[in-house]
């Protein structure tokens, strides 16, 4: 896989990583072995799930992870009453005493529930803090993004993501088209992203293109034009109108004749019903004549449920009069098989909006709102430090829902007998093993923060949520992005719906084992004394 876009070092990372590193050093603790969970409070655009994204390139940064001699001079400009002997540790710092579980790249998460958990050194599991959050938040920020919008559009619809030039900044743009891809998008725009990833991509033309056509004398003559001018005068008289675009009609004729099997018009330049469609089908009439199969139209501005309705009937009207000329319609074109794209600031509301109007739109291409997360720019993901020398630490705030579940632990996803996910519970990593989840044996799971708030649950299928990925060295083949969004789609099928609705999802319960409960529940009065 070609990243160096997004090749990612340890100096990406905040100084006081650095400060925290060296004052362990100082007190000689950043040997000690330390327990690091990763994961966010809230989930984001006010659902109930997350999408897991950014573990490839979070193993990508862990394989690489150290300081080379010419950093480690950049560092010691930042810091420089440091001892040396610091900066002999921190050049022969890496991962290989780390030990790290992580969910599956694809997977669905709940708050709390942490995507990844490291083990090693203290001050070694420090200095990731910082790049393993720039790592991940966006990632699963844009993934679960991409998930809304799929669900939103529908499963039959296809979504194609426009965001290169609205991204912030080349590797915004880059990460950005993979992670839509993994969260539910068929197609990118950006060459890169398929250059780099793989993802397929897609392209027609803009504005621009009919722009800079005045005429017809702009094209040269050939069957194609003389057919598309033959049938616009029908076209007219059907539609009752007075003319089209003469440049528009010639920029249709000149990209046809370029993409005949694949011709798709931006039909709102001018005027999309009194020009565009009809220019369209004028030239889709021509290409069908000399046995092409055009593809069909985009629509950038205005009423696009009401445009994208009238367009289709534009089709069908086209289809029921031209039926009697002998072309073959039925078989290569009209009016089903041709296709209605739409953009122009399309987000999750958009979309729903669209649903509840009936609109006759195919494919969305989604740009801004999309690629920059406008409904929320930021994931709240935290990495904290849960258990030293074997020891739980916890971390108490006055909001209750920022204190910390203590703690080295693992992970479990019960299903009911329908298949259905009820709950993940957390349990202790050294928890008694006939005290973990079972098939058929009831467990009963605790609400972190609420002790009125508990269940008791039979699962009748357990998956364990994390597996070991590093232990010193890699242990799992990469990822593919199509390999995580085919496991998106399948855990997202298997939610519940009412866990995944766009307005007021029920809940889906993240809860903690007994052992787990009581254990931070008693370090919580201790450490407020």
């Amino acid at each position: 896989m070609k990243d160096d876009l997004l090749h990612v070092d340890a100096m990406l990372t905040d100084l006081y990583q650095l400060t925290m590193a060296y004052a362990y050093w100082k007190s000689d603790k950043h040997e000690e072995e330390a327990v690091f969970d990763l994961f966010f409070r809230k989930c984001p655009f006010n659902g109930e799930f997350a999408i897991v994204a950014g573990i490839e390139q979070f193993l990508t940064f862990v394989e690489n992870f150290g300081y080379n001699d010419e950093e480690i001079e950049v560092l010691k400009r930042l810091m420089p009453n440091a001892d040396s002997g610091f900066w002999e540790w921190i050049s022969k710092v890496d991962a290989s005493q780390l030990r790290i579980m992580a969910m599956t790249e694809g997977s669905v998460v709940f708050a709390r529930v942490p995507q990844i958990y490291v083990r090693g050194p203290l001050g070694v599991g420090q200095l990731l803090e910082t790049t393993s959050l720039n790592l991940m938040n966006y990632p699963t920020l844009i993934a679960t993004q991409a998930a809304r919008l799929r669900m939103a559009a529908g499963e039959n619809k296809t979504l194609i993501e426009m965001g290169l030039r609205r991204a912030q900044g080349p590797n915004g743009a880059l990460s950005g088209a993979l992670y839509s891809y993994i969260g539910g998008f068929d197609f990118t725009s950006n060459v890169k992203a398929f250059e780099v990833f793989g993802i397929p991509a897609k392209g027609t033309h803009a504005h621009s293109f009919v722009t800079a056509f005045t005429g017809l004398d702009e094209v040269a003559d050939c069957q194609l034009k003389t057919r598309a001018i033959h049938y616009r005068q029908e076209m007219l008289r059907l539609f009752n109108l007075d003319g089209t675009n003469d440049g528009e009609l010639a920029a249709f004729i000149a990209y046809a004749l370029a993409y005949p099997d694949t011709f798709l018009a931006l039909v709102d330049t001018y005027d999309t019903l009194k020009s565009g469609v009809p220019n369209f089908l004028v030239v889709s009439l021509a290409l069908v004549e000399m046995g092409h199969k055009p593809f069909g139209i985009r629509l950038d501005s205005g009423d696009l449920a009401y445009l994208s309705k009238e367009s289709r009937k534009m089709f069908w009207a086209c289809y029921h009069h031209f039926i009697r000329s002998g072309i073959d319609l039925k078989k290569l074109m009209f009016p089903c098989n041709l296709a209605i794209a739409a953009s122009n600031d399309i987000n999750e509301k958009t979309l729903h909006a669209l649903n509840a109007q009936g609109h006759e739109i195919d494919t969305f291409g989604i740009g801004t709102h999309n690629i920059t997360c406008q409904a929320q720019p930021a994931l709240g993901g935290v990495f904290k430090l849960v258990e030293i020398n074997g020891k739980p630490r916890i971390k108490l705030s006055e909001n209750r829902e920022k204190v910390t579940i203590p703690g080295a632990k693992i992970a479990f996803r019960l299903y009911d007998d329908r298949n259905v996910p009820v709950v993940d519970v957390m349990c202790l990593e050294n928890q008694d093993e006939d005290s973990l989840p079972k098939v058929g044996k009831p467990i009963t799971c605790h609400h972190p923060y609420d002790p009125y708030k508990k269940m008791t649950v039979t699962p009748s299928r357990i998956e364990k949520l994390h597996m070991l990925v590093w232990d010193g060295k890699r242990l799992i083949p990469n990822w593919s992005p199509i390999s995580a969004k085919i496991h998106c789609q399948t855990q997202l099928k298997n939610m519940r719906p009412d866990h995944l609705r766009h307005v007021n999802p029920t809940p889906y319960k993240v809860a903690l084992s007994k052992e787990l409960y009581d254990m931070m529940h008693d370090l919580w009065q201790k450490e407020v004394g």
